[in-house]
């Protein structure tokens, strides 16, 4: 197990890693909207917070040998479903033709109090 680390998305809070790659798969952290610079919360609404996520995300699956193509799975965790348009509609534009397959939740609390998180898996060679 490969342990992966991208100073380009916000560096882990706790005892856990950016992404692990095991038998071919990097497994992705769950990223809030935090920029990476500051270690704070993007200030916006969902728009700003998602495209801060996919950010967060895309960094740490160049750090592993991946990109938005080969992402197998995403997890979407949303303080509030009534903002999956507006999310949708983000995440659409920042994947184009990639369509992997997909959960989303509403939940009680993020972190930070941040309206979304995502984690992911992607197939890494």
């Amino acid at each position: 197990m490969k342990q992966v680390l991208s100073a380009q998305a916000p560096a882990p809070v706790g005892a856990y890693a950016q992404a692990v790659v095991h038998g071919g798969v990097a497994y992705l952290s769950g990223q809030v909207p935090l920029d990476p610079a500051t270690g704070k919360l993007v200030p916006g609404g969902i728009e700003a917070q998602t495209r801060r996520v996919l950010d967060n995300l895309a960094a740490v699956l160049e750090a592993a040998g991946a990109g938005w193509p080969d992402v197998l799975r995403v997890t979407v965790y949303l303080a509030d479903i009534g903002d999956f348009a507006a999310f949708n509609e983000v995440y659409a534009g920042v994947l184009g033709e990639a369509r992997p397959a997909r959960s989303t939740f509403q939940v009680a609390a993020l972190p930070l109090g941040a309206r979304i998180e995502i984690d992911a898996m992607a197939a890494v060679s």
